[in-house]
């Protein structure tokens, strides 16, 4: 799940079926022309789309709009990390770094605890 962010100041999603990019550009804090980006973006957005090429969000929509804004904004991701993260891939390399910083981590609290052991 993601940390949590200052998704807690925006405000709560109305019960509704379906939302106008207006009404989501206001619940979720970002304007129409980003969330259109977005839509590009990020292939979980998949708005609604009606007579005139009129969106029509879902809350589901507006929940993953929240989720990359967090990602974006709070957590400093760019696009294409929030984008791998929102898909849940995790580059190798990533993976290999994680856990040489936690192999050294393990070495040093073991000095540590040598060190605490001798006094």
């Amino acid at each position: 799940m993601l940390e949590p962010s200052h998704n807690d100041e925006l405000p709560a999603i109305p019960a509704k079926r379906y939302f106008t990019i207006g009404e989501v550009s206001e619940l979720c804090a970002v304007k129409p022309h980003v969330l259109r980006y977005w839509e590009q973006e990020f292939p979980q957005l998949k708005p609604v789309k009606r007579r005139g090429n009129r969106r029509y969000y879902q809350r589901q929509d507006v929940i993953t709009i929240r989720q990359i804004r967090a990602l974006l904004y709070d957590q400093g991701f760019t696009i294409n990390g929030a984008r791998q993260r929102m898909s849940g891939e995790v580059d190798e390399q990533d993976n290999t770094q994680y856990k040489q910083i936690v192999q050294q981590m393990i070495a040093e609290l073991e000095e540590v605890l040598g060190v605490l052991e001798q006094e």
